[in-house]
């Protein structure tokens, strides 16, 4: 089992950036594949970005492709997520998942196993 503990959300203008952290405890992070979700006020949750256990692949949701990137680092157990030219649509609750898996280089977009309580993020336009 794994717990996930995001961190770095906060208020930002409209164009500015945040990253976000996410650090998981134990000492098999390399064996889960990592993704970031967010949940806005009256939405369902939503698909942000997706890294495979080796860091090698990486996936993202329309919305957010070409301004955020996930990277992780297994020797840290963290998952990041950079977001870049932030808009007040990316307003949400951003939470990390986990899942493991044997394969190093498989993504998931949904079916993650663990979730961290999540961390918010407002962009003010």
């Amino acid at each position: 089992q794994v717990q996930l503990i995001e961190s770095g959300g906060g208020l930002v203008q409209a164009g500015g950036s945040l990253r976000l952290s996410c650090a998981a405890s134990g000492r098999t992070f390399s064996t889960y594949a990592m993704g970031w979700f967010r949940q806005a006020p009256g939405k369902e949750r939503e698909f942000v970005a997706t890294i495979s256990r080796s860091g090698g692949r990486t996936s993202y949701g329309d919305s957010v492709k070409g301004r955020f990137t996930i990277a992780r680092d297994n020797a840290k157990n963290t998952v990041y997520l950079q977001m870049n030219s932030l808009k007040p649509e990316d307003t949400a609750v951003y939470f990390c998942a986990a899942r493991s898996t044997v394969y190093t280089d498989l993504i998931y977009y949904s079916d993650m196993e663990y979730w961290g309580k999540g961390t918010l993020v407002t962009v003010s336009s």
